[in-house]
């Protein structure tokens, strides 16, 4: 297995984790929660370093204009240009809701 193939496995891993964590805490399980947060933060100690805020709101811009983007209409060119250059540090959540937030501003 290589890095990125990696690094990708390990994403997997938290994602599911941050989805049991949410439920766990919903339904008032704290001896699971507790075990999960444990085990989240276990996961990233392997993982790259995630972007800031700031950082992402950045490339976000940068790429809007790149490809020209000017509507949500042109949220597909805008995320498979940005997805690329975010890949391993950024959620995926998170950066569709930065692009849907600057496209419809």
């Amino acid at each position: 297995m290589n890095e990125e193939e990696a690094v990708h496995v390990l994403h997997r891993e938290q994602k599911q984790r941050k989805d049991s964590l949410h439920e766990f805490k919903k339904a008032g399980r704290e001896d699971l929660k507790n075990e999960v947060e444990e085990e989240l933060r276990i996961l990233s100690e392997y993982l790259p370093e995630q972007l800031a805020q700031d950082e992402l709101e950045t490339l976000v811009k940068q790429t809007i204009q790149e490809v020209g983007a000017s509507s949500k209409s042109d949220m597909g060119k805008v995320m498979s240009a940005l997805m690329p250059k975010v890949k391993g540090k950024a959620d995926g959540a998170q950066v569709n809701q930065l692009v849907k937030k600057h496209l419809s501003s």
